[in-house]
C-alpha cells in the first residue's frame, strides 16, 4: 500500500486570528479552489469549525465529471490546527492537517496531506502523471489566491 504526502508551507502577513477565521471557515474553500473544480458545498457549512463536523461537497477534479466528497473535521485546536479526513470521495485515504502558527509579521500556514489513490497498481501508475501534478496545481492556486487576498509576506 503506497501512501503519498503533499506538504506546503506559506507565510501570510496577517494576524493568527484573521488567518484562523478565514482558513477554518469551509465557506472560504471556494475562494481558494480553482474554478474548473466546480467546488460547491452541499451541506455542513458552518462559520465555526468543530470536531465531528461533516461537510459534503461536489467537485469536478478530472474530465468535468462531478463527484461527491464528504469530509469530517476530526480534530480542532482553536486558532492553531484542524484535521479533515475524507469519509467518501475520490481517494482511498485522505488525511489533511492544517496548521497555523504566529511568526514575525504574520503567520506560517502548513498543510500536510497524506493520501492513497484507489485502483492499486493502475492508481500508482497514474500518480506521477495525473494525481500528483493535479494536487500540486490546486495547492499552487491556493498559494496565489491567498497572496491576492492577504498580500505577500515580508519578514
Amino acid at each position: 500500500m503506497k501512501i503519498y504526502r503533499l506538504e506546503t508551507v506559506q507565510n501570510l502577513p496577517i494576524a493568527q486570528e484573521k488567518a484562523w477565521d478565514f482558513l477554518s471557515d469551509p465557506r472560504n474553500l471556494k475562494t481558494i479552489t480553482p474554478d474548473y473544480m466546480g467546488f460547491k458545498i452541499l451541506s455542513g457549512e458552518s462559520p465555526k469549525i468543530y470536531a465531528g463536523q461533516l461537510i459534503q461537497y461536489i467537485v469536478t477534479p478530472l474530465l468535468n465529471i462531478p463527484m461527491k466528497w464528504v469530509t469530517e473535521i476530526t480534530h480542532v485546536k482553536e486558532g492553531e490546527y484542524f484535521v479533515d479526513e475524507q469519509r467518501f470521495g475520490p481517494y482511498a485515504l485522505w488525511h489533511h492537517k492544517h496548521f497555523i502558527k504566529p511568526i514575525k509579521n504574520g503567520v506560517e500556514m502548513t498543510d500536510i496531506v497524506d493520501y492513497k489513490i484507489p485502483f492499486g497498481l493502475l492508481g500508482r501508475m497514474m500518480h506521477p502523471f495525473v494525481v500528483g501534478p493535479k494536487l500540486k496545481e490546486i495547492f499552487d492556486y491556493r498559494r496565489t489566491a491567498l497572496i491576492e487576498l492577504f498580500g505577500n509576506y515580508e519578514a
